[in-house]
């Protein structure tokens, strides 16, 4: 019998289902304030709420959704230590309706190390090639730049800016967010 949690590997990463072991891990995730600063309502996430609500909801997503979609933890693979996770998903955030919605969040001591687009990268195959996907959705604010170069890097293009209402001011949603996709003939052009 196979690794039901395992996914896929990139030359760093594995990526595999998330499992209750990942509960701290991905509850110092989501409370961490600098990785939180540009998502949902700006704040971290407490652990109680991870532990209870968060992980669960990930964890049912792998019995409602279809195979190979949904959140997937990030691990180095020369560390075993957790990165964060990465996700796809039918396009439904902030008033997406069109395309498989590609989604990352990584702890501080992963940025600026490639791991996202690498990541994001291996997804987006994994998109068109596994999931014979027609296009490849991702949204970010306007300010959150290192996730904006990462969906570039992934071979994704900006295809608009947008305003939405925020229950909270979060700093820098004044700019607005952004919307970037890829479509099935796009990344078949960029493959040669």
């Amino acid at each position: 019998m196979h690794d039901v949690t395992a996914y896929l590997e990139t030359a760093r990463l594995r990526l595999r289902r998330l499992t209750e072991a990942d509960a701290e891990a991905l509850a110092a995730l989501h409370g961490d304030p600098r990785v939180m600063r540009h998502i949902d309502d700006g704040r971290p996430v407490p652990r109680h709420v991870v532990l209870s609500e968060t992980l669960p909801a990930l964890l049912r997503e792998y019995r409602e959704r279809p195979p190979r979609l949904g959140c997937l933890a990030a691990v180095e693979k020369t560390t075993g230590d957790f990165l964060g996770w990465f996700s796809l998903r039918p396009a439904t955030t902030r008033g997406l309706h069109d395309g498989t919605e590609l989604g990352f969040r990584l702890l501080p001591a992963a940025w600026g190390r490639g791991f996202a687009a690498e990541g994001a990268r291996a997804l987006v195959r994994e998109a068109f090639t596994a999931l014979d996907a027609d296009r490849v959705v991702a949204t970010t604010m306007t300010v959150n730049h290192a996730s904006r170069r990462a969906l570039e890097k992934a071979g994704l293009r900006l295809v608009r800016t947008f305003f939405e209402e925020w229950p909270e001011y979060i700093e820098g949603a004044e700019h607005g967010d952004v919307e970037y996709a890829l479509d099935r003939e796009e990344w078949t052009l960029q493959q040669t």
